[in-house]
């Protein structure tokens, strides 16, 4: 199995081509393609490539499918004995992102037509 840890939004993610994920939002135009070059580790087959602090050469191919918030949080906030009480909600702004492939120094490792069931 082939897959990718990439940095995105200030997370780290486990990608896999031919899945999509929900990120941070990107802020490009939905069906475009996406190049993510901060690939911390590759594993293909049996071998694995570690980054110092990337993997040089290494990057993630995707396509965003669409944008979209994300569910309310509501955040609380009260003083007691003092009537004070504060409401707020929030929903973040999400891309979800298609990953199409998995590539080092050019060379396509995983493709999502070639994904193990």
């Amino acid at each position: 199995m082939t897959y990718a840890i990439v940095e995105t939004g200030g997370k780290q993610l486990r990608v896999e081509p031919g899945r999509f994920y929900d990120i941070e939002l990107l802020h490009f135009d939905p069906e475009s393609t996406y190049i993510i070059d901060k690939v911390l580790l590759v594993s293909y087959q049996e071998e694995i490539n570690v980054g110092l602090p990337f993997v040089k050469g290494a990057t993630v191919e995707g396509t965003i499918v669409k944008h979209y918030r994300g569910r309310k949080v509501l955040v609380y906030k009260m003083k007691p004995k003092k009537k004070t009480r504060k409401k707020r909600g929030h929903r973040q702004e999400i891309t979800r992102l298609m990953i199409n492939s998995i590539s080092i120094d050019g060379a396509v490792l995983a493709h999502e037509a070639t994904t193990e069931v």
